[in-house]
């Protein structure tokens, strides 16, 4: 990925320096004393919460007894980098402190695990989708500026034989709700099938079949880290963002209900087969190319029975442009979420409630 990362470079010194310390037999009041540094100051370092001058880091690392050229040469470099500005300095406008906070540990985590229940996780969005998504929470001005900044973050962390392992895990409804045009969908589903097939990046689709899961009460995203103590979940809720770090308990509780959720995902060729379908039930939508006119073709579009299930949805709402009004239909056995009980309409209104309350914050 490209270096200069202050975070990052600040993880990088506060691994090698707290080793250094370690093999130095000091304690960190004792290095404080010694360098006439106040121990907080020590602390703050080592705990990566500040940039680092090369003149204090070579005092550091004499004190402790580095000499290696390059080794020093090395980390002076990290320390120069670990002061500059991030990337997101220019989205200000449009990052959050919380959320820049978050960006900068992504930046130096090793795996990273995403999860939402209702829409595609933003590292996967392409820029027609992500506009669509947006804009009916903000101007079109603003709009543009939040999707440059995601785009930049997509560019600068994945693609690199060095990016961290990427896992997407999302729910069927996210592929089912109309974001844009059919053409804006056709554009984003043909993004997510490419994404599953790089190496680095699992993208996995929890069906309707799948019924109750843990990640139905919000999106999560935990960072994985060399040394599992320092591992991060961040979790979206409708008034922010809220970064959790240090309460292992919560930590782990979210990553086994992460694991489990992966247990009842398509992932891989199955995945791929589900989201090939559904982009072929787009090209036959109402409003696309030269079949604009026509109605969706034949097969099940829930990922409950791909192979065996093939009724005839031409009727169902989902697959009416916006603004047409249709009569209400039987809810599809091989659909479970397409459901028109007066219960399932509630979910679903509550469901466009919190689709909307969340778009300030849909940045992950």
């Amino acid at each position: 990925m490209p270096g200069g990362n202050p975070s990052s470079q600040r993880r990088r010194l506060k691994a090698e320096l707290q080793q250094a310390r370690g093999a130095a037999r000091l304690t960190q009041r004792e290095a404080a004393q010694r360098l006439d540094w106040s121990e907080s100051k020590l602390i703050r370092i080592e705990n990566g919460e500040v940039g680092l001058s090369v003149t204090d880091l070579r005092a550091l690392l004499q004190l402790y007894g580095v000499t290696d050229r390059q080794v020093v040469a090395d980390l002076s470099e990290a320390a120069r980098d670990s002061r500059g500005p991030s990337w997101w300095s220019a989205f200000r406008d449009v990052v959050s402190p919380k959320f820049a906070l978050y960006l900068g540990q992504e930046a130096s985590a090793t795996s990273i695990r995403v999860f939402h229940p209702f829409l595609v996780p933003g590292l996967l969005h392409t820029e027609e989708y992500a506009f669509e998504l947006i804009r009916v929470h903000c101007s079109d001005e603003q709009a543009r500026r939040i999707v440059k900044m995601r785009q930049q973050r997509q560019e600068n962390l994945l693609g690199y034989p060095d990016s961290p392992e990427v896992i997407f895990v999302f729910g069927e409804e996210a592929l089912h709700r109309w974001i844009g045009s059919p053409a804006v969908m056709i554009s984003q589903l043909e993004h997510l099938i490419e994404a599953s097939r790089q190496n680095a990046i699992s993208v996995e689709v929890i069906p309707f079949s799948a019924g109750a899961h843990a990640g139905l009460l919000g999106p999560f995203i935990l960072l994985d880290f060399e040394d599992p103590a320092e591992n991060l979940l961040f979790v979206e809720g409708l008034s922010g963002e809220l970064i959790s770090r240090g309460e292992r308990e919560k930590v782990d509780r979210f990553s086994k209900h992460f694991d489990a959720m992966r247990n009842q995902a398509l992932y891989g060729p199955q995945a791929r087969s589900f989201l090939e379908q559904l982009t072929d039930k787009f090209r036959h939508a109402p409003g696309y190319g030269s079949g604009g006119a026509g109605q969706a073709s034949g097969g099940c579009l829930s990922a409950a029975n791909i192979d065996a299930c093939r009724l005839d949805e031409a009727r169902e709402d989902r697959w009416r442009p916006p603004g047409v009004r249709t009569s209400l239909i039987h809810s599809s056995a091989c659909s479970p979420g397409s459901s028109t009980t007066p219960g399932a309409r509630s979910a679903s209104s509550q469901s466009s409630a919190v689709y909307y309350s969340s778009l300030s914050s849909a940045l992950l």
